[in-house]
């Protein structure tokens, strides 16, 4: 199944791709490798999940607000390649968390966008490498900001 198939037999909605808040791409292609900048916590109705892992939000938020992240992405990966189906593969992920300096389960709130990735493009291609860690803070304090790499099929 394709992985746009796949995203709409998961009922899952893509929220609107979000918009530079600052001096740099969202998106950029380079020969077959595509780029995602750093995406926050962007709902279906354009606000953003805000709170502290630790503080404002438990582990279970943490790695839903995780998943909407990559719900994020992948609105920007259609809006710019008009198709999911034309990544071949997830290349890395880095994900970070928004918690008070306690915290240790980072991998497991950046499941949830390896989780959903993994349900797109399956197993052997939805999964990448991956850094997972924890930040003091992250703008307009979002619990979770991730950025991305993919590869383009041939």
């Amino acid at each position: 199944m394709s992985p746009e198939k796949k995203l709409e037999a998961l009922g899952l909605t893509l929220p609107p791709p979000p918009k530079p808040l600052g001096v740099y791409k969202p998106f950029l292609q380079l020969d077959n490798m595509v780029y995602v900048s750093g995406h926050g916590t962007v709902q279906e109705d354009g606000s953003l999940i805000i709170g502290r892992i630790g503080v404002d939000m438990d582990i279970e938020s943490g790695k839903q607000a995780a998943r909407q992240v990559g719900l994020a992405i992948l609105a920007t990966l259609k809006d710019n390649l008009g198709s999911l189906d034309k990544i071949s593969r997830v290349i890395k992920v880095l994900g970070m968390v928004n918690c008070v300096p306690e915290f240790e389960k980072h991998p497991y709130i950046i499941n949830g966008c390896s989780e959903l990735f993994s349900d797109i493009w399956g197993p052997e291609n939805g999964i990448g490498v991956r850094s997972a860690v924890g930040m003091g803070s992250l703008p307009d304090n979002i619990p979770v900001e991730i950025e991305a790499q993919f590869m383009l099929r041939l």
